[in-house]
């Protein structure tokens, strides 16, 4: 009652001291606060979310026309885009499941289950200054190593096996494009290296040419066999990236004709260290055209010196792949 009698420039300054939270619970108070608080200059914060899913990637349109100088007299209502779409209001209804869903996880906890598998490519894998794998083996206050499994998949190799913080044992194969001297030697030159897990298959659509991408007989077996994938992209701004090509590489990987078409895939947006200038992970979904993919995805902010985000997205990597085995 006490903004009521201030005038509307004075009440947008006292709105722009709000955080999104708040922002949401004044907007719930009245229809008159419902239409305050739509202003996009209070929404700033939208694209700077460390993670987005399948379920919650706003509409690109919903960022380009809050923070552009044009207007067309077209209000967004932000506040429901954020209660959707931001990771702690995606957490908060993940908590909330009903008290069934707690019972069958611990009825499902009795159960042994085989050790879900998942297949890790992408150029932030190699292109970065600091390993992400390399943190990994070495980090065992953030993620446990759990031990070299003995299979072999056809010349791949066995992965290495983790323990999250649930007691939960995974596996990730990593695939690299190239040897580690060849990887080495295209960052020294700051060259782009030849990947060789793919190969190329053109062909036309209407008048245009269209890139199609295949993956090599050994890589083949692996995603005939993982329960999901990590695709791990390099965020970091000042480089120069082809997400088209990168989207053409994640569409031949997750080919249903190589497996179950549900198998959820996790995107690590990942730089190599914090303070290095990022691309927010919801412009990248929308630079990869995530929303074209078919099965459950997330998008993950990660920092590679540090781990930073990368337990968020194990942990909801191993929860969709547990759905899907329940299922």
């Amino acid at each position: 009652a006490a903004l009521d009698g201030f005038q509307i420039d004075v009440q947008l300054n006292i709105m722009s001291f709000l955080s999104p939270q708040d922002l949401c619970h004044l907007g719930s108070t009245s229809c008159y606060w419902r239409t305050a608080v739509q202003d996009p200059l209070l929404w700033r914060d939208l694209p700077c979310w460390t993670s987005v899913d399948w379920k919650s990637l706003p509409d690109v349109e919903v960022f380009n026309k809050a923070f552009s100088e044009v207007s067309n007299n077209v209000l967004y209502d932000y506040m429901a885009v954020y209660k959707k779409s931001c990771p702690q209001s995606r957490r908060s209804l993940k908590s909330s499941r009903p008290r069934y869903g707690a019972v069958t996880s611990f009825l499902q906890s009795l159960v042994t289950q085989a050790e879900p598998r998942f297949a890790m490519f992408g150029p932030g894998l190699e292109e970065l200054d600091d390993s992400l794998v390399q943190k990994m083996m070495t980090c065992p206050e953030i993620l446990l190593v759990a031990g070299l499994p003995q299979r072999q998949i056809h010349g791949i190799g066995s992965g290495v096996s983790f323990q999250f913080n649930n007691n939960q044992k995974f596996n990730i194969l990593t695939l690299y494009s190239t040897t580690s001297v060849e990887r080495r030697r295209a960052r020294a030159e700051q060259a782009v290296a030849v990947n060789k897990m793919f190969y190329q298959e053109n062909s036309i659509v209407g008048n245009q040419q269209a890139v199609h991408y295949s993956v090599i007989a050994q890589v083949k077996k692996v995603c005939e066999v993982v329960d999901g994938f990590i695709y791990v992209a390099n965020a970091e701004a000042h480089n120069k990236h082809d997400r088209q090509e990168e989207l053409a590489r994640i569409l031949a990987m997750i080919d249903p004709a190589l497996g179950p078409p549900n198998r959820p895939l996790l995107v690590l947006s990942c730089v190599s260290r914090i303070g290095v200038k990022r691309i927010p992970c919801v412009y990248m979904a929308h630079q990869l055209q995530l929303n074209l993919l078919r099965q459950p995805w997330m998008i993950q902010d990660t920092v590679a010196a540090t781990l930073a985000g990368l337990l968020n997205g194990i942990e909801w990597l191993l929860e969709e792949a547990n759905c899907k085995n329940a299922q």
